[in-house]
C-alpha cells in the first residue's frame, strides 16, 4: 500500500468514478461528518460519478440513492443496486438473480440465529435488520460491547457451516444465501447506470474501503484506496488497497477525494 499523497496527479486526474464503502469509510465513529458529505458533493459537482457500495440495508439504501449526492448505491454486500432517476422521479431497483431462490423463505436464517445466540454470547442481530431484504447482519461492536476476534470468526464459521456466504465488515458479520458480492453487483451497476465496463474502464474508477469485506473491490480496481483504519486488518486482508490515506474514516475519505479533485484542477 502506497500513501495517497504519492498517487501521481496524472493518475488521479483520470478518475471519473468513485465507489466507496459507508461504515468507517465515509463515516467516523458511526456518524457521517459534514466534511465527508461535502466531499461527496464536491466530487459529484465536478462531474465525477459517485456510488456507495455498502453492507447497509435496502431501507437505508433507498434513502441514500434518493437524497445523497450520488448516482446510485450498491447495498447489502451486492444483493442489489438502487439508482434514482431524478428527471423521471423513479427509483431504479435491480436485485441479483441469485436472490430469487432464497428470499421467499422468511425462515432461512432461523438455525443460524439460534446457533449464534447459543454459541456467541454478546452478539446481537443488527438494529437495522428490519430494513433488509436479503441478508442477516450480526452486530459485534456497533450497538454491543466489542467482541473478540475469535467470536467474530466463530459467527462467520456458523454462517458458512449452515451453507451461507459470510463477510466481515468493521461492525457486522453479514451472511446470505446465494452467490454474489459487492464486486459482482458493482460491475452490473457500472454497466447499467454509468455505461462503463469494470475491466476496460478500470483506470478511470476508484474504490475506497476499510475492511475485509472490501477485499474483492481492492483486488479488482487498479486505483483502490483505503482509509487509514484499513491498516487494522492488514494481516487478515485477502487483498489490500493500492493506496492508503493517512487519516481514518470520513477524514480519510476527504483526503482521497481532495487528491482526486486537486489533480483535476491542476491538469
Amino acid at each position: 500500500m502506497k500513501t495517497i499523497a504519492d498517487m501521481p496527479d496524472s493518475t488521479a486526474a483520470k478518475i471519473q468514478v468513485v465507489l466507496a464503502d459507508i461504515d468507517d469509510t465515509l463515516t467516523t465513529d458511526g456518524r457521517l461528518t459534514a466534511d465527508a458529505y461535502a466531499a461527496l458533493e464536491k466530487l459529484k459537482n465536478t462531474g465525477i460519478r459517485v456510488a456507495p457500495v455498502t453492507g447497509r440495508p435496502a431501507g437505508w439504501c433507498d434513502m441514500v440513492a434518493r437524497f445523497w449526492p450520488v448516482d446510485g448505491v450498491v447495498g447489502e454486500n451486492g444483493a442489489f443496486y438502487y439508482a434514482y432517476d431524478l428527471s423521471a422521479k423513479t427509483m431504479i431497483r435491480k436485485y441479483h438473480p441469485a436472490l430469487e431462490e432464497y428470499v421467499s423463505d422468511p425462515n432461512r436464517f432461523d438455525r443460524i440465529k439460534a446457533r449464534i445466540k447459543q454459541e456467541v454470547p454478546g452478539a446481537a442481530i443488527s438494529a437495522d435488520q428490519a430494513f433488509r431484504v436479503a441478508d442477516l447482519a450480526i452486530d459485534f461492536c456497533e450497538d454491543v460491547s466489542p467482541l473478540p476476534d475469535s467470536d467474530i470468526e466463530l459467527i462467520k464459521a456458523i454462517f458458512e457451516n449452515e451453507g451461507a456466504f459470510a463477510k466481515v465488515s468493521s461492525i457486522h458479520v453479514n451472511g446470505w444465501f446465494g452467490e454474489y458480492d459487492k464486486l459482482a453487483m458493482s460491475r452490473t451497476f457500472l454497466s447499467d447506470i454509468l455505461s462503463l465496463n469494470a475491466d476496460l474502464d478500470n483506470n478511470c474508477i476508484a474504490f475506497v474501503g476499510d475492511s475485509p469485506n472490501d477485499a474483492p473491490m481492492f483486488d479488482m480496481f487498479n486505483h483502490s484506496c483505503g482509509v487509514a483504519n484499513v491498516l487494522d486488518f492488514k494481516d487478515t486482508l485477502p487483498a489490500a488497497p493500492k493506496w492508503v490515506a493517512s487519516k481514518k474514516g470520513g477524514a480519510g475519505f476527504v483526503e482521497i477525494a481532495e487528491k482526486i479533485l486537486s489533480a483535476r484542477i491542476e491538469r
